[in-house]
This record gives structure tokens, sequence and C-alpha cells, in this order.
């Protein structure tokens, strides 16, 4: 009886997403105006509701057991845009490029493959930032790098993005929710949640330097899962990266949401999740 419900969460999982997507192609191709694109918005709402009115048939009150947060983008941001601390800090060292050029370096250096290995962040990730702070500036400077590392494991260096997280983290335990953060990052993941003090806002943190595998791997979905005692199809992630996020965790089998698309904050997440829990 549990084999033959997981399996039909997951058909309807993939009914609902197809539904959705299929609706938006036909518009696009068509070039509606307005009226047609909200014709589609009012459809659309529809097969979310009776998509999660099922679920809570299943559950009870709520839609999912467990919640799976992206990091960077999602839970946190930056304080300051990354290339002004890179020149900031730079200048000192003799870091003449611009902003700007320093945005663009780092972008073609981040998306360049690195070394034999598909990860970026092996344990605490130093060689590959190494490779892109002087990818980026054109300073290799080790004490430079390391004032520069440093800062971001630092609450200086970032803030949460939504000021009401903890409140409504704190409202989704209570319903009986999971929360776990699951992220693309090294193992300064653990002590910058510490400093922001919100570790203790998660059951569990997985980290792609830890698991050996990045998103949109299937690997960390699967172990963040694990480590809270769910099954994948019990799980919705919410992350703000098409690709890593939403594609990768529906590929474990897990429900997605996108972050500024499908829901614009916590308290938005808390209330398709279900009752007390916004």
């Amino acid at each position: 009886m549990e084999a033959a419900r997981t399996k039909l969460t997951r058909v309807l999982s993939r009914i609902f997403i197809n539904n959705v997507n299929d609706k938006a192609q036909r518009v696009m191709r068509s070039g509606s105006s307005f009226n047609g694109l909200a014709k589609y918005s009012t459809s659309a709402a529809a097969v979310v509701k009776d998509y999660e009115d099922y679920r809570k048939s299943l559950y009870g009150d709520i839609t999912h057991k467990a919640l799976l947060v992206d990091a960077v983008g999602t839970l946190v941001v930056p304080s300051q845009p990354m290339a002004q601390i890179y020149r900031q800090m730079g200048e000192k060292y003799g870091v003449e490029y611009s902003e700007d050029e320093i945005l663009r370096r780092y972008r073609w250096a981040y998306g360049q493959p690195w070394g034999r290995s598909r990860l970026r962040y092996v344990n605490d990730g130093r060689p590959f930032w190494q490779y892109i702070v002087s990818s980026s500036t054109g300073c290799s400077d080790t004490q430079y790098f390391e004032e520069l590392y440093n800062y971001y494991t630092t609450e200086k260096a970032w803030h949460l993005c939504d000021p009401d997280a903890e409140k409504v983290f704190e409202a989704i335990k209570k319903a009986g929710v999971k929360l776990a953060v699951v992220s693309n990052f090294d193992t300064r993941l653990r002590p910058l949640l510490r400093a922001l003090n919100c570790d203790h806002w998660f059951d569990v943190v997985a980290v792609s330097a830890e698991v050996a595998a990045e998103k949109p791997n299937p690997t960390i979905f699967l172990k963040a899962c694990e480590l809270l005692k769910v099954k994948p199809e019990d799980a919705v992630h919410v992350g703000d990266d098409r690709r890593n996020d939403i594609w990768g965790a529906r590929d474990a089998g897990c429900d997605a949401w996108l972050w500024g698309s499908d829901v614009h904050s916590f308290k938005e997440v808390a209330r398709r999740i279900g009752s007390g829990c916004a």
C-alpha cells in the first residue's frame, strides 16, 4: 500500500509539473495578450491548489514532511557586491581592476572546468577559491586571499534574505515539518550559519563539500532526506537556481519551488505547506 502511494505521489508530481509547463509553453507560442496570460495564471493556480489538496489528503494539514532550503541566494545573500569587496580589500595589495572587470573575470573563471573533478568545493575549498580570486583580480598574494576567504565566514559578509525567516521556521517545525539546508558550499557553511545565529533552525545541513556531490546531482538531496529520515517524495526543496535547485531536486524525487518565482518569502512557503505553519 505504501509503495503504491509513493508511486502515485511521484506520478502526480510529474503530471503537475508537465501540466503547468505545457500551458506556459502554449501561451508563449501563441504570443498571447495580457488576457491570455491572466487566464493561464488562473488555470495554473487551480492546478497548484488541486495538487496541494491531494498532498494534504495524504499527510493531514501539511503538504510535505520536510522542507529543504538552498543557502546562497535563498536563505542568505552577500551584504555587499562581490566585486566591490574584492576591489576594496585588494587595493592595498595592488589590485587595479575595476569592479566591472573583476566581475567579468570572476564569471569567466567560475564557469571553467575545475581540474579533473566535478567538485569545486572539496573540504575547505581553498584551492578552488585561490584560483577564483587570482583569476578575478590578477593578484595571487596569499595574505590577500586569506583576508578575503576569512571575511566570507563572518556575519559581516552575509545577511538573511528574509527577515521573517526565524519565526516562520519555528512555526514550520512546530507543525511537524523537518528542516534542512542543502547547499553547494565548502566547509565554511556551518561556522557561517553559527555566525548568523541560524544553525539551530535546521535539523540537518547537507553541504556539497561533505557529501561529495554538488547540485544538480540528486545525491545531495537524497542524502539530506536520508539524514532527515524522510522519503524524497515527502520533501519540498526551495532554491533560486532553476538548474541546480529545481531540476536537481526533482531528479531526486523531491518536490521543488523556485525562489523568486513560485514563492517569494518563507511566509509564502509556510502557507503552501499548510495550516499551522504560517
